[in-house]
């Protein structure tokens, strides 16, 4: 049988536009393609972008000054300044630990002696003193306490052999200039303490001036 001739549509050749949509599906995956590569590309310059960031310290700039790279760790903060040690010849005992009297400087403690408590129940009398440096005061002397017996108007003072350090001066700010104050005192007693004295009644070994320290602090705050 002979082959049937191409049937046309005015003016048109059915088998060419049967085959006519192929090189455009062609340039249809061939577009999609480039932007396929696009994204790809786009996605790998954005990842260096962030990665470089990351990587890169930021910068601190201040209007007028050099840009400086900005450190996750902070600066240390300068330790505080340490006030100068106190020497024995500006360290002092505080009469009757009241910083406002008189501060004595290795005091004999004549006559009757020297107020160490605030209520004057407490007395050194007859002071020599073997040691008085910054850190440290020795002397051997006697004790006078009053054991407040009914009551300290009318109790007995005994006066007993001591062997006294003070130590832990505190500084003292005025507008004089600033000294040191002994704010601890600690006693030996080589020949013991009167039976009236004892237990419940003895007198406070260590003592810290407890007062003394905290008006020392405020004097400096």
């Amino acid at each position: 049988m002979l082959a049937e001739p191409p049937i046309r549509l005015k003016g048109l050749d059915i088998m060419g536009i049967t085959n006519a949509p192929r090189p455009r599906q062609v340039a249809a995956w061939a577009s999609l393609a480039g932007i396929a590569v696009l994204l790809t590309a786009c996605t790998s310059s954005a990842s260096s972008a962030a990665s470089s960031a990351s990587s890169t310290p930021t910068t601190v700039t201040t209007p007028g000054m050099t840009a400086a790279p900005a450190t996750s760790a902070a600066t240390p903060a300068g330790s505080p300044s340490v006030a100068a040690a106190p020497t024995g010849a500006d360290t002092f005992l505080a009469a009757a630990q009241d910083l406002n009297g008189t501060l004595w400087h290795e005091p004999g403690c004549g006559g009757f002696g020297c107020a160490l408590s605030g209520d004057s129940t407490t007395f050194l009398a007859a002071m020599k003193w073997t040691a008085w440096s910054g850190t440290e005061a020795v002397g051997t002397g006697t004790y006078k306490i009053n054991d407040c017996h009914p009551n300290c108007a009318a109790g007995h003072v005994y006066p007993v052999a001591a062997v006294i350090t003070l130590s832990q001066p505190v500084k003292v700010c005025s507008a004089s200039g600033s000294r040191w104050v002994w704010s601890h005192a600690s006693f030996t007693f080589p020949d013991g303490l009167p039976a009236a004295l004892q237990g419940q009644n003895a007198p406070q070994n260590p003592w810290t001036f407890s007062a003394l320290i905290s008006a020392a602090q405020q004097s400096c705050s």
